[in-house]
This record gives structure tokens, C-alpha cells and sequence, in this order.
């Protein structure tokens, strides 16, 4: 069941080391599909599905996860729907909620989906991906506080009309790098930096950069550094036909 990608809008997804495949797409123009391919999904993930009320949010989380089962499949040559999906402890407080994972780690993946849009990574070597819509600047001021104080510094210093899209920058970048340790939202925003400003900043071991996606989204991607078997990425942005 192979899934065709092809390059979408906006500037070229940077090369990152061990990233094999980001994969975005539009919700509406993959919820019929992969509403006719649930059976891919396994007993927790259906659960899950059904516990959404509003169908625009059980519509995104099919096409992430059918989606995620296809790639995952196609990477593994595997059927899709054999695929063990699990969660390493989570590394803050070690809870069965840390990282989603394929046991052994044949092949790292994240996903993130957010206001009608899904992005996935796959990857050799740990990785986070989030995408999420540019807030309100009511939201931005109420929200900023959470941040780590220099890049509170860093959004007071812009002109009010930038500072939403850069605090959204700075949310994806800051959720990318805790999902892809296994942290998650778990730890405290404040303690992490990872820079309001026009480029992220990087520490010893994690690569942060931001990605390509459409108009009034933020997107960015968190690469492990340390280990072996890197390989460059296969980036893309709005896939074709999912079949």
C-alpha cells in the first residue's frame, strides 16, 4: 500500500541528519480515505478515535494515525496493520506515556496534528515534529509567560504584529525537542531553551529546525545528533493520494 508524496508549497525542508521522511498533509483532503482504511488501526488507537465528540477532531486523528501505519508499513515492509506501536517511560517522571515507539527501534517516527494539518517524521535516530497554528496575540501575551525568560525577552523585543508567528515558531520548537526526549509537556516550559528568534538555537546532542508548512502554521522538527546511521531526509509537504 504505498503512499505517493510530492513537494508542496513554501521554501525547501532543510537537510537534517538521520531523517529519512517528513510527511505533511491537509485533513480534508485525506479523511475519506483513510476513513474507508480503519481496520489498519489497532484495538487502543480505535478506542481512542471513537472517544472524540467533534468530528473535525476524530477526522485528524484517522489521518494521522492511518497515515503514520501506511508510512510505518511501507518503511518496514510490513502490513500496516501488524505494526506494534508502544511508549517508552516517559523520561521526566518515567510513566507509561513517554515516546511512541515501534519495539526495538527499527525506525524512529513523531507526529503532530493541528487545525485541519498532520505532520509525521520518520527517522533513524530519535526525532519530535510539531506543527501548530499561528495564536492570537491575546493568546501569545497570556501564554508567553510560560516561556523560558530569555525568550520572553526575545518576543518583548519585537514589534507586537510579529510576535505571534514567533512564538509560534518558538512552540514548535520547544515541543518538537520534548517529545522527541520523551519528556513531553510534562516538564516545565521555562526550563528549555530553544530561542524566539529567527533561528533556533542547538545544544551538543539535538538539532532544531524549523520546517516549510502552509500560510498561518509554524512547524519544527528535533533531530538526536549522537547517533549512528544518519541518513539526509526525503522531505516533503501535501501528499497525493494516500492508497
Amino acid at each position: 500500500m504505498p503512499i505517493d508524496v510530492s513537494a508542496g508549497p513554501g521554501r525547501p525542508a532543510p537537510t537534517l541528519p538521520g531523517v529519512e521522511l517528513v510527511w505533511s498533509g491537509r485533513v480534508s483532503a485525506h479523511a475519506d480515505d483513510t476513513a474507508a482504511h480503519l481496520h489498519l488501526l489497532d484495538a487502543d488507537e480505535s478506542a481512542r478515535r471513537a472517544a472524540f465528540r467533534r468530528a473535525v477532531d476524530r477526522d485528524a486523528y484517522t489521518v494521522a494515525h492511518v497515515t503514520l501505519r501506511r508510512l510505518l508499513g511501507e518503511r518496514l515492509g510490513q502490513a500496516p496493520e501488524a505494526i506494534t506501536l508502544s511508549r517508552e517511560p516517559c523520561t521526566h517522571c518515567g510513566g507509561p506515556h513517554g515516546r511512541p515507539v515501534v519495539p526495538g527501534n527499527p525506525v524512529h517516527f513523531s507526529l503532530s496534528h493541528t487545525d485541519g494539518l498532520v505532520m509525521i517524521a520518520l527517522a533513524t535516530v530519535p526525532v519530535g515534529v510539531d506543527v501548530e497554528g499561528v495564536p492570537a496575540p491575546e493568546t501569545v501575551a497570556e501564554v508567553a509567560t510560560q516561556l523560558h525568560p530569555r525568550e520572553r525577552t526575545e518576543l518583548a523585543a519585537l514589534p507586537p504584529e510579529h510576535r505571534p508567528a514567533a512564538f509560534a515558531g518558538c512552540w514548535t520548537r520547544k515541543e518538537a525537542l520534548l517529545k522527541a526526549t520523551g519528556v513531553g509537556l510534562n516538564e516545565d516550559l521555562s526550563l528549555t531553551y530553544v530561542g524566539a528568534g529567527a533561528q533556533p538555537a542547538g545544544s551538543a546532542d539535538w538539532l532544531l529546525a524549523d520546517l516549510p508548512t502552509d500560510p498561518g502554521f509554524a512547524a519544527a522538527i528535533a533531530v538526536h545528533l549522537t547517533a549512528p546511521g544518519a541518513r539526509p531526509p526525503h522531505a516533503t509537504n501535501e501528499a497525493e493520494t494516500a492508497r
